[in-house]
Protein backbone atom coordinates (compact mmCIF):
# COMPACT_ATOMS: atom_id res chain seq x y z
CA UNK A 1 0.00 0.00 0.00
CA UNK A 2 1.18 3.53 -0.97
CA UNK A 3 1.32 5.80 1.70
CA UNK A 4 -1.50 8.06 2.35
CA UNK A 5 -3.44 6.10 0.50
CA UNK A 6 -6.56 5.31 1.51
CA UNK A 7 -8.41 1.46 1.83
CA UNK A 8 -12.28 1.55 2.15
CA UNK A 9 -13.72 0.01 4.96
CA UNK A 10 -15.44 -2.77 3.32
CA UNK A 11 -16.67 -6.29 4.47
CA UNK A 12 -15.97 -9.18 1.64
CA UNK A 13 -19.74 -9.27 1.09
CA UNK A 14 -19.85 -5.37 1.13
CA UNK A 15 -16.91 -5.16 -1.84
CA UNK A 16 -18.63 -7.96 -3.55
CA UNK A 17 -21.89 -6.61 -3.92
CA UNK A 18 -21.21 -2.95 -4.73
CA UNK A 19 -18.45 -3.42 -7.20
CA UNK A 20 -20.45 -1.94 -9.91
CA UNK A 21 -19.75 -1.14 -13.58
CA UNK A 22 -18.93 2.90 -12.94
CA UNK A 23 -19.87 4.82 -15.93
CA UNK A 24 -21.14 8.60 -14.99
CA UNK A 25 -19.40 8.82 -11.33
CA UNK A 26 -15.77 8.18 -12.65
CA UNK A 27 -13.85 11.79 -12.04
CA UNK A 28 -11.38 12.30 -14.76
CA UNK A 29 -10.11 15.30 -13.53
CA UNK A 30 -8.01 13.54 -10.19
CA UNK A 31 -4.87 11.85 -11.47
CA UNK A 32 -4.11 8.42 -10.66
CA UNK A 33 -0.74 6.95 -9.68
CA UNK A 34 1.06 4.38 -11.34
CA UNK A 35 1.52 2.72 -8.11
CA UNK A 36 -1.95 2.30 -7.32
CA UNK A 37 -2.65 0.90 -10.64
CA UNK A 38 0.40 -1.60 -10.25
CA UNK A 39 -1.19 -2.30 -6.92
CA UNK A 40 -4.50 -3.19 -8.51
CA UNK A 41 -2.78 -5.47 -11.31
CA UNK A 42 -1.07 -7.18 -8.45
CA UNK A 43 -3.82 -8.08 -6.29
CA UNK A 44 -5.23 -9.57 -9.75
CA UNK A 45 -1.92 -11.52 -10.42
CA UNK A 46 -3.37 -13.99 -7.69
CA UNK A 47 -6.43 -14.86 -9.59
CA UNK A 48 -6.51 -18.29 -10.21
CA UNK A 49 -5.92 -19.73 -14.04
CA UNK A 50 -5.99 -23.34 -15.94
CA UNK A 51 -3.10 -25.30 -14.90
CA UNK A 52 -1.79 -22.23 -13.45
CA UNK A 53 -0.36 -20.71 -16.87
CA UNK A 54 -0.78 -17.25 -15.78
CA UNK A 55 -0.75 -16.31 -19.49
CA UNK A 56 -2.09 -12.68 -18.89
CA UNK A 57 -0.30 -9.52 -19.48
CA UNK A 58 -1.77 -5.80 -18.61
CA UNK A 59 -1.00 -2.95 -21.00
CA UNK A 60 -1.56 -0.13 -19.18
CA UNK A 61 -2.61 3.20 -21.64
CA UNK A 62 -1.43 6.54 -20.01
CA UNK A 63 -0.12 8.51 -23.24
CA UNK A 64 -3.44 11.07 -24.44
CA UNK A 65 -2.62 9.74 -28.10
CA UNK A 66 -2.94 6.25 -27.39
CA UNK A 67 -6.05 6.66 -25.29
CA UNK A 68 -8.06 8.82 -28.40
CA UNK A 69 -6.98 6.19 -30.56
CA UNK A 70 -8.43 3.09 -28.77
CA UNK A 71 -11.13 5.47 -28.05
CA UNK A 72 -12.06 5.82 -31.31
CA UNK A 73 -11.80 2.38 -32.41
CA UNK A 74 -14.40 1.67 -29.50
CA UNK A 75 -16.49 4.39 -31.09
CA UNK A 76 -16.46 3.60 -34.73
CA UNK A 77 -17.19 -0.08 -33.35
CA UNK A 78 -20.31 1.07 -31.24
CA UNK A 79 -22.02 2.94 -34.00
CA UNK A 80 -21.23 -0.32 -36.50
CA UNK A 81 -24.64 -1.16 -38.20
CA UNK A 82 -23.63 -4.49 -38.79
CA UNK A 83 -22.26 -4.86 -34.67
CA UNK A 84 -24.31 -7.36 -33.82
CA UNK A 85 -27.09 -6.72 -30.87
CA UNK A 86 -26.02 -7.60 -27.24
CA UNK A 87 -29.57 -9.58 -27.00
CA UNK A 88 -28.95 -11.96 -29.62
CA UNK A 89 -25.79 -12.62 -28.46
CA UNK A 90 -26.77 -13.10 -25.01
CA UNK A 91 -30.21 -14.80 -25.26
CA UNK A 92 -33.84 -12.66 -25.39
CA UNK A 93 -34.31 -13.80 -21.55
CA UNK A 94 -34.03 -10.56 -20.82
CA UNK A 95 -34.19 -7.29 -23.27
CA UNK A 96 -31.10 -4.92 -22.23
CA UNK A 97 -31.58 -2.11 -20.22
CA UNK A 98 -31.90 0.98 -22.10
CA UNK A 99 -30.77 3.08 -19.43
CA UNK A 100 -27.46 1.07 -19.50
CA UNK A 101 -27.24 1.90 -23.19
CA UNK A 102 -27.74 5.30 -22.94
CA UNK A 103 -25.70 5.72 -20.53
CA UNK A 104 -22.62 3.74 -22.39
CA UNK A 105 -23.15 5.84 -25.44
CA UNK A 106 -22.43 9.38 -23.68
CA UNK A 107 -19.59 7.39 -21.50
CA UNK A 108 -17.64 6.60 -25.08
CA UNK A 109 -17.68 10.26 -25.80
CA UNK A 110 -15.07 10.99 -22.46
CA UNK A 111 -13.85 7.24 -21.98
CA UNK A 112 -10.53 9.41 -23.42
CA UNK A 113 -10.61 11.24 -20.38
CA UNK A 114 -9.38 8.22 -18.01
CA UNK A 115 -6.73 8.50 -16.21
CA UNK A 116 -5.88 5.07 -17.83
CA UNK A 117 -7.02 2.62 -19.83
CA UNK A 118 -6.16 -0.68 -18.81
CA UNK A 119 -6.26 -3.59 -21.62
CA UNK A 120 -6.28 -6.82 -19.84
CA UNK A 121 -4.54 -9.53 -22.52
CA UNK A 122 -3.72 -13.43 -22.99
CA UNK A 123 -1.10 -15.70 -24.42
CA UNK A 124 -2.71 -17.69 -27.50
CA UNK A 125 -5.29 -17.31 -29.73
CA UNK A 126 -8.21 -19.47 -30.62
CA UNK A 127 -8.99 -20.98 -33.85
CA UNK A 128 -11.57 -19.72 -36.14
CA UNK A 129 -14.15 -21.93 -34.72
CA UNK A 130 -13.62 -22.94 -31.19
CA UNK A 131 -14.87 -25.22 -28.82
CA UNK A 132 -16.87 -24.51 -25.78
CA UNK A 133 -13.66 -25.79 -23.88
CA UNK A 134 -11.45 -23.88 -25.88
CA UNK A 135 -13.02 -20.78 -25.23
CA UNK A 136 -13.83 -21.19 -21.46
CA UNK A 137 -9.81 -21.85 -21.00
CA UNK A 138 -8.36 -19.14 -22.26
CA UNK A 139 -11.32 -16.43 -20.93
CA UNK A 140 -11.13 -18.26 -17.85
CA UNK A 141 -7.54 -17.76 -18.06
CA UNK A 142 -8.09 -13.52 -17.38
CA UNK A 143 -11.39 -12.79 -16.56
CA UNK A 144 -11.12 -13.78 -13.02
CA UNK A 145 -7.96 -11.58 -12.76
CA UNK A 146 -9.90 -8.80 -14.21
CA UNK A 147 -12.79 -8.92 -11.82
CA UNK A 148 -10.28 -9.22 -8.76
CA UNK A 149 -8.48 -5.60 -10.24
CA UNK A 150 -12.45 -4.22 -10.32
CA UNK A 151 -12.56 -5.74 -6.51
CA UNK A 152 -8.95 -4.46 -5.82
CA UNK A 153 -10.00 -0.95 -7.54
CA UNK A 154 -13.07 -0.67 -5.63
CA UNK A 155 -11.46 -1.20 -1.99
CA UNK A 156 -9.03 2.19 -3.19
CA UNK A 157 -11.94 4.19 -3.92
CA UNK A 158 -11.65 3.77 -7.96
CA UNK A 159 -13.94 2.17 -10.43
CA UNK A 160 -14.02 1.26 -14.06
CA UNK A 161 -16.54 -0.60 -16.12
CA UNK A 162 -15.27 -3.57 -18.26
CA UNK A 163 -15.84 -2.94 -22.19
CA UNK A 164 -15.38 -5.44 -25.00
CA UNK A 165 -16.55 -3.20 -27.86
CA UNK A 166 -13.09 -2.07 -29.10
CA UNK A 167 -12.48 -5.77 -29.62
CA UNK A 168 -14.20 -6.12 -33.23
CA UNK A 169 -11.11 -4.00 -34.14
CA UNK A 170 -8.83 -6.26 -32.06
CA UNK A 171 -5.65 -5.97 -34.87
CA UNK A 172 -6.03 -2.58 -35.19
CA UNK A 173 -6.04 -1.72 -31.70
CA UNK A 174 -3.48 -4.13 -31.66
CA UNK A 175 -1.49 -2.30 -33.90
CA UNK A 176 -1.99 0.95 -31.78
CA UNK A 177 -0.52 -0.79 -28.40
CA UNK A 178 2.44 -2.87 -30.43
CA UNK A 179 0.46 -6.31 -29.13
CA UNK A 180 1.64 -9.08 -31.37
CA UNK A 181 -2.09 -10.02 -32.80
CA UNK A 182 -1.29 -13.41 -33.95
CA UNK A 183 0.24 -14.55 -30.42
CA UNK A 184 -2.25 -12.60 -28.06
CA UNK A 185 -5.84 -11.83 -27.21
CA UNK A 186 -7.07 -8.87 -25.63
CA UNK A 187 -9.74 -9.05 -23.52
CA UNK A 188 -11.62 -6.73 -23.40
CA UNK A 189 -10.73 -2.64 -22.13
CA UNK A 190 -10.90 -0.80 -18.54
CA UNK A 191 -11.09 3.28 -17.81
CA UNK A 192 -9.99 3.37 -14.54
CA UNK A 193 -10.15 6.30 -12.80
CA UNK A 194 -11.12 7.43 -8.75
CA UNK A 195 -14.84 8.00 -8.19
CA UNK A 196 -17.17 11.00 -7.16
CA UNK A 197 -18.04 9.73 -3.86
CA UNK A 198 -17.37 6.24 -2.32
CA UNK A 199 -21.42 5.06 -1.37
CA UNK A 200 -22.38 2.36 -4.07
CA UNK A 201 -24.89 -0.17 -3.50
CA UNK A 202 -25.74 -3.51 -4.60
CA UNK A 203 -28.01 -3.49 -7.56
CA UNK A 204 -31.13 -4.22 -8.08
CA UNK A 205 -31.37 -8.49 -9.38
CA UNK A 206 -34.01 -10.83 -10.13
CA UNK A 207 -35.32 -13.03 -7.45
CA UNK A 208 -32.23 -15.88 -6.77
CA UNK A 209 -34.80 -18.14 -6.70
CA UNK A 210 -35.67 -17.48 -10.95
CA UNK A 211 -32.32 -18.67 -11.75
CA UNK A 212 -31.00 -21.35 -9.29
CA UNK A 213 -31.38 -25.22 -10.81
CA UNK A 214 -31.18 -27.73 -8.31
CA UNK A 215 -29.86 -31.23 -9.74
CA UNK A 216 -31.50 -30.25 -13.52
CA UNK A 217 -32.58 -27.39 -15.44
Amino acid sequence: MNDGEVVLDLTPDQLLTTTRAVRRRLDFTRPVPGEIVTECIEIAYQAPTASDRQPWHWVVVGDADRKRALVELYRSRYNDRDRPRLSARLGKDRPPNPRIARSAVGFAERMHEAPWLVVPCVWGRTDPNPSTEDQAVLWGSVLFAVWSFALAARARGLGTVYTTVHLGKEREAADVLGIPFDEVTQCGMLPLAYTVGTDFRPAARVPVVDVIHWDKW
